[in-house]
């Protein structure tokens, strides 16, 4: 199972040449993990913050196959799932579609960060937090363990 995000390609996102600027594949990737959260009921970062110290999930490692172009005005899914739990860290897969044509496919791994208690500037890894993989998994059950 997979949340889809849903996207329109405005002519802004597109190089000159008519297709879309590889970069802001990432962006996309990036919004549709956030609502992958908010649709399994994590509360918003600010909040959760206040409540356990977590401030998001930044992304520690990334990949992406880019198959077939998307252009000006195509409506993109991504479709995003949890593929794998690690202790500290999990992937994100997203599979960006128009219609059934697969326009790249992407992996994040990801880490639940909170301020490193000594600096406050910088931020350190935390134990994936139980209740929210649990509210992951309820939604959308994930394909494996690292």
């Amino acid at each position: 199972m997979k949340h889809v995000y849903r996207v329109i390609v405005e002519f802004g996102d597109c190089d000159p040449s008519g297709i879309v600027f590889h970069p802001n594949f990432f962006s996309w990737f990036d919004a549709a993990s956030l609502h992958f959260f908010r649709d399994c009921g994590v509360p918003p970062w600010r909040d959760l913050q206040k409540i356990n110290g977590i401030i998001g999930t930044p992304i520690v490692s990334t990949t992406c196959d880019f198959r077939s172009p998307a252009r000006y005005g195509d409506e993109l899914a991504v479709h995003t799932s949890i593929e794998l739990w690690g202790d500290k860290s999990f992937t994100m897969r997203h599979e960006l579609m128009i219609g059934d044509r697969l326009v790249c496919e992407a992996r994040g791994v990801r880490v639940f960060a909170i301020r490193h208690p000594d600096d406050p500037e910088r931020i350190r890894a935390v134990p994936v937090p139980a209740d929210i993989r649990a509210l992951c998994e309820r939604k959308f059950p994930s394909i494996g363990r690292l």
